[in-house]
């Protein structure tokens, strides 16, 4: 009898632990079947330069939340816009088209002023975007904070015509409040951290994709005292300087991503989270007259600021965390990356396949295996940049108006064949030692390359200045 007990007591064990395998077998196929279809969170900063992450080798200030997703993830070194300025680079990341082709040329302002500029008031919404692709395929789709490329009249108070489910604080103004206004700004990025993690609260059974644009630290900034204190220095009181104030607002908009980095952590989303970290564009110049007392803003090593098309006009920080996939303190130094590859790449990652017609349009490359550590991922294509306006700068950083990347290779130059540049960007990533004499070949094909891009681009109109580095020179009496 306590035999039979024993074997039937071991019989009960064996069902129960096979129930059990079967259940870990289960969670465990689940497992694997959420990393196949990844969330996303994308962070992308308004303003920020290269160089201003400490990942990045700024020692001025620290960012400690941006080296957390570095040392978690990849940091990309060599990561581009594509365009100088906030509207081109937001149109290229939701279509993965050029915005040149889009006719957005500069960002969006009144219509009186884009009409002068030969463009559009907002985004064409007939034009296939990430969010709407995703979003057929089953992901919710969430946008918080700066937008910038305006709505079609009739669109309504959200981001629907373009895919999205939510919006919250569109262009950063929700509810009577506008966290552009000077008295809003300290508490600017505590608001869309908040707005964003409110989101993710309500987000459940199904994958995100969720952008949290800030306004930060594009100008005007105005920190709080509290925020500034650190950074004072001998600062004598009553004054400020520009890195007091930018010091603090980076430093404050690390906090706040901090903060939603643990809220991912608490909801047990970081796991299976792509996160992604950029910038629009290179830093702000201190001629900009809403950013002369903060434009302190670096490019670390590279030449040019917004809007030129030299390395630090376009190179932005660019860091990937995913880890269910991807192991954590990689740096990227080879893979060239454009904005123009967000859309295939996210794309692929989530496991959708462009249509035909977004296939037939779409700019950029597939970088999955990049954003998954592949270090010798190489560009296949080439990039192309124009900018048809003043650059407010020093003449070191005013740029040519095309630019073209292919391999280690940039060519600037101006399409009446004047300022030739060709700079090896790998070796010489502050453009300093311009090669075009050395290489005529190679500055013949990429310049064809170039003019026959900007051919197939929409007409428009140039400043007089474009593509001008001119100095008023003292003169004299011969």
């Amino acid at each position: 009898m306590r035999v039979a007990k024993i074997v039937w007591c071991l019989l009960a064990f064996a069902s129960i632990m096979g129930m059990l395998g079967i259940c870990c077998d289960s969670l465990a196929a689940e497992a694997e079947n959420d990393t196949s279809r990844p969330n996303f969170l994308f962070i992308l900063t308004d303003d920020l330069g290269w160089g201003d992450p400490s990942c990045y080798g700024n020692r001025h200030f620290r960012t400690p939340n941006l080296d957390r997703l570095a040392r978690e993830g990849i940091l990309f070194t060599q990561y581009y816009q594509a365009g100088s300025v906030c509207s081109p680079s937001r149109a290229a990341l939701m279509t993965g088209r050029y915005p040149a082709e889009l006719r957005i040329h500069g960002h969006l302002a009144s219509p009186e002023q884009n009409a002068a500029r030969g463009m559009p008031n907002y985004l064409d919404p007939q034009v296939p975007t990430l969010p709407r692709l995703l979003k057929a395929a089953g992901y919710t789709t969430i946008h918080v904070g700066k937008w910038h490329l305006g709505r079609p009249p009739g669109a309504g108070g959200g981001l629907e015509v373009y895919g999205f489910d939510v919006a919250r604080w569109i262009d950063c103004q929700e509810g009577g409040r506008n966290l552009w206004s000077v008295q809003e700004r300290p508490v600017a990025a505590k608001e869309l951290v908040d707005a964003t993690i409110a989101a993710l609260r309500n987000v459940s059974g199904k994958p995100f994709y969720c952008q949290l644009w800030l306004n930060d630290p594009h100008a005007p900034l105005a920190p709080s005292s509290e925020q500034m204190a650190p950074f004072r220095r001998q600062v004598p009181e009553g004054f400020t300087s520009p890195f007091m104030v930018y010091a603090a607002t980076v430093t404050e908009m690390d906090r706040q991503i901090g903060r939603l980095l643990a809220a991912l952590d608490e909801l047990g989303l970081a796991r299976n989270t792509v996160v992604i970290f950029s910038s629009d564009n290179g830093p702000e110049d201190i001629d900009i007259a809403n950013a002369s007392w903060s434009a302190y803003g670096t490019a670390g090593p590279l030449r040019g600021r917004k809007r030129s098309l030299y390395e630090g006009g376009i190179r932005v920080p660019f860091i990937v965390r995913w880890p269910a996939k991807v192991p954590g303190g990689l740096v990227n130094n080879t893979t060239v990356v454009c904005g123009v590859d967000f859309l295939p790449t996210l794309c692929e990652l989530a496991g959708v396949s462009l249509p035909t017609e977004v296939k037939a349009t779409c700019r950029g490359e597939n970088m999955a295996r990049a954003f998954c550590g592949d270090k010798n991922v190489q560009r296949s294509g080439t990039l192309f940049w124009e900018w048809r306006f003043r650059i407010f700068n020093h003449p070191w950083n005013r740029s040519p108006i095309l630019a073209v990347r292919e391999g280690p290779y940039k060519l600037l130059f101006n399409p009446d064949g004047s300022r030739v540049e060709l700079y090896d960007i790998p070796r010489d990533p502050g453009e300093y030692n311009n090669m075009a004499s050395e290489h005529p070949d190679i500055v013949q094909e990429l310049m064809k390359k170039g003019i026959d891009w900007q051919k197939s681009l929409p007409p428009g109109r140039f400043d007089k200045e474009a593509g001008r580095a001119d100095y008023p020179w003292p003169q004299g009496e011969q």
